[in-house]
């Protein structure tokens, strides 16, 4: 139960963590003539973004859920709410980039792969497959570019997502739904796709 409330923890300190970026972020684009943030590019904004959730996110891989599988005190598990377990760290970040989205800054983000276990976290879109493609083979430099929604234009960036821990491997190399299963530490297993509207 201590575990499950460190993971709770964990997780209210990653989605406040995001939503001061987010709307930072938001006062910066916003173009205010009093803001002392003015004239920060989307693509500076979404590295900052980038940083605190990747961050973040590694934090709670590494020494909550690492560690308390270690310590067998606490499992993650995929139905973490049913069986009273961790989430898993690719859940931890679904969840709150869905958070993020709720509270209407603008700002969006999710994580996405070339090989989802589930398919709604597959690309939407061309360039959102071309990104991933992009990040595979070049994990140094992030994929990014103006992407149109309707009337509306958004500043999007992807990220490549490593994994950082055995679990995460053996998790997708073992799960009966993943259509990839020779991943190894530090692949890149997917992306980070980071949305910012565009005023």
């Amino acid at each position: 139960m201590k575990a499950f409330v460190i993971g709770r923890v964990w997780m209210v300190t990653l989605c406040m963590g995001v939503m001061i970026m987010a709307g930072w972020a938001t006062i910066a684009l916003s173009g205010s003539k009093n803001s002392a943030l003015k004239g920060i590019s989307p693509e500076k904004v979404a590295d900052y973004v980038h940083s605190i959730i990747e961050a973040d996110r590694t934090v709670y891989t590494t020494h909550v859920v690492n560690r308390m599988k270690e310590k067998n005190i606490v499992p993650t598990d995929e139905h973490w709410e049913q069986n009273n377990a961790l989430p898993l760290p690719a859940q931890f970040l679904q969840r709150a980039g869905r958070l993020v989205a709720e509270r209407g800054s603008g700002i969006r983000y999710r994580l996405i792969s070339l090989w989802p276990i589930y398919r709604r976290n597959g690309p939407a879109t061309e360039f959102e497959r071309d990104g991933l493609k992009a990040v595979a083979s070049n994990p140094a430099k992030p994929h990014s570019g103006i992407v149109k929604s309707g009337k509306k234009q958004y500043f999007q960036a992807i990220y490549p997502d490593r994994a950082v821990v055995q679990a995460c491997v053996d998790c997708h190399n073992s799960h009966p739904l993943s259509p990839k299963r020779d991943f190894a530490l530090d692949d890149v297993m997917g992306g980070i796709v980071i949305t910012i509207p565009l005023e």
